[in-house]
């Protein structure tokens, strides 16, 4: 079937960025026209299922926060306070509907959800400031230009910058912890959170966050990472020195030679994907793409491409995490942009990655799954905590990555919203 299609180049613009997207059909009306069964792509009809689902959930949610000033995490978690390193998502998810269906009733209740957030713009105590903020304030002002929202991501980016050691050119995660021996910790999530910085020198011209972003970045590349582009989740440093201390785990086997963590592995990819958006840099592109070949070559790696919750694990569990797969498929489809070797099999690899998280196996029906999109998560395996049921971060990388996989196929009009 793609034999039927061209290889088209668009030119789109994201966060003041013009960057190459692939399309593989030429108009909408080249979709209309495909089955839906096609493997090979994903049908218009199966976006808008897809978008309008994760309305019905989110609308559920909607009103537990709008009772409580809490956001939702998970079932086995509940709702939690606003300083919860999830708490962005909700607000996320509701601009992206927003984005996608330009309902002004969405628009208000993204900017409501927004809003409660607004205090962590000063909070210094962990890393996950650019989780909180930049999917929440990112997204609406990327949408709306607000002013408001420029300076609380110029707060945020501030706060962020706090933990920054210039001698392991690197922000600190977590705070120290005696038991774990932990001086400096360091882990692989904390990628996600430089998209704040970069956007702030984006906004305020002060090339202070860049900087700092890109130094961690090349910290990341050198420390976490073994020689086959796998990466531990922890990595601790002496922030008297600089120098490297031990890797870790916290999340995923706790063999720390061997573990691969899948959510780890998956936050990887689209860190470096994102990194190389703002910097061009090309060992970050390479670096991206080394991740995305051992990921998708792995003999783990499960049919379906819905990870289990570590690729090393070998026991007897056949416990996924579809979190990892919505990261992934979306990390893989904007590095599908830039990769001039395997852009085509990042692209389709992503697509059966979303079509799968599709099937009645990961996606819930409305009023279903306790108001969550997506089924077969994984928090935290041997914590035992978050196990084989939603979490709200695995839902909002699922929507981006259909909003993403939309615009790249141009079956979505940011200014007209048609379809």
């Amino acid at each position: 079937m793609m034999e039927q299609f061209r290889f088209l180049i668009l030119l789109i613009s994201f966060n003041g960025l013009v960057i190459k997207s692939p399309l593989y059909a030429q108009s909408t009306t080249d979709f209309e026209k495909v089955d839906c069964l096609n493997e090979e792509i994903i049908c218009l009809d199966k976006i808008q299922r897809v978008f309008d689902w994760s309305k019905q959930h989110a609308s559920k949610l909607y009103l537990e926060v709008e009772r409580t000033k809490k956001f939702p995490r998970s079932v086995g978690k509940g709702l939690r306070e606003i300083r919860d390193w999830t708490s962005g998502f909700l607000p996320g998810i509701y601009w992206l509907l927003y984005e996608y269906n330009g309902d002004d009733d969405l628009r208000e209740k993204a900017a409501f959800l927004t809003a409660l957030l607004e205090e962590e713009k000063n909070n210094t105590v962990d890393h996950d400031i650019g989780f909180r903020i930049y999917s929440s304030y990112g997204r609406g002002f990327h949408l709306l230009n607000d002013s408001e929202y420029k300076q609380v991501i110029i707060d945020a980016a501030n706060s962020a910058i706090e933990r920054y050691n210039p001698k392991v050119k690197a922000i600190q995660s977590w705070e120290s912890n005696l038991k774990r021996d932990w001086k400096f910790p360091v882990i692989i999530d904390n990628l996600m959170n430089l998209e704040l910085l970069f956007a702030a020198t984006e906004i305020t011209g002060d090339s202070i966050y860049y900087d700092i972003a890109v130094q961690h970045v090349y910290t990341t590349k050198k420390y976490h990472y073994r020689s086959d582009f796998s990466t531990s989740h922890v990595v601790d440093f002496d922030p008297e020195t600089g120098f490297f201390r031990k890797r870790d785990w916290n999340n995923g086997h706790s063999n720390i030679d061997e573990t691969t963590w899948s959510r780890g592995q998956s936050w990887g990819l689209y860190g470096f994907t994102m990194a190389y958006r703002f910097t061009e840099n090309q060992e970050f592109l390479k670096q991206a793409e080394n991740i995305g070949q051992f990921l998708l070559n792995h003999p783990n790696m499960p049919q379906d491409f819905i990870p289990y919750w570590d690729y090393s694990y070998d026991g007897p569990s056949d416990t996924r995490d579809s979190s990892a797969a919505a990261i992934l498929a979306s990390g893989l489809l904007e590095l599908s942009q830039y990769s001039q070797d395997h852009g085509e099999w990042f692209f389709q690899s992503a697509v059966k990655i979303l079509n799968n998280l599709q099937t009645a196996s990961y996606m819930a029906e409305p009023n279903t799954n306790h108001h969550f999109l997506l089924k077969r998560a994984t928090g935290n395996f041997m914590r035992n905590s978050e196990i084989d049921g939603p979490l709200i971060y695995a839902d909002y990388y699922f929507l981006e990555a259909m909003m993403r996989y939309a615009k790249q196929t141009n079956q979505f009009d940011a200014k007209t919203r048609h379809f």
